[in-house]
Order: structure tokens, then sequence, then C-alpha cells
């Protein structure tokens, strides 16, 4: 399955969830938000989320400072 994440494709192995791809690509889930295909995705339903051939996602990291 091609997808296309911040800009950039790439090939993963599906069935994928977004929970899934984000242990893959060893990113903290309650670090980022992820935006697929021009949504939002609430954080509590990426394990339910389950990712398409041809999706676009931003995944947004989040910056604490002051």
């Amino acid at each position: 399955m091609e997808i296309r994440i911040n800009g950039e494709n790439k090939k993963v192995a599906g069935p994928l969830t977004v929970a899934e791809l984000l242990q893959e690509l060893a990113v903290d889930p309650d670090t980022v938000i992820v935006e697929r295909n021009l949504d939002i995705l609430n954080r509590e339903n990426h394990e339910a989320q389950p990712l398409e051939d041809g999706d676009t996602l931003e995944i947004i990291q989040m910056v604490s400072g002051g």
C-alpha cells in the first residue's frame, strides 16, 4: 500500500491502522496530531482508524515552550 506522509510517498505493508503506523515510525502518539486526508483525527480513534491506499497524512509534532 502506498500513502503520503508529510509530503513524501511511502510504501507500507497493509492493512494498517493509524496507531500501528505511528508505532512503526517510532512516533509517540501522545506528542502528535494526525491529519488524514485533510481531517484531523481524534487520538482516541487511532487504534480503529484503518489506512487506505492513497491516503495523505500529516503528522504534526507538538512542541511546548514558553
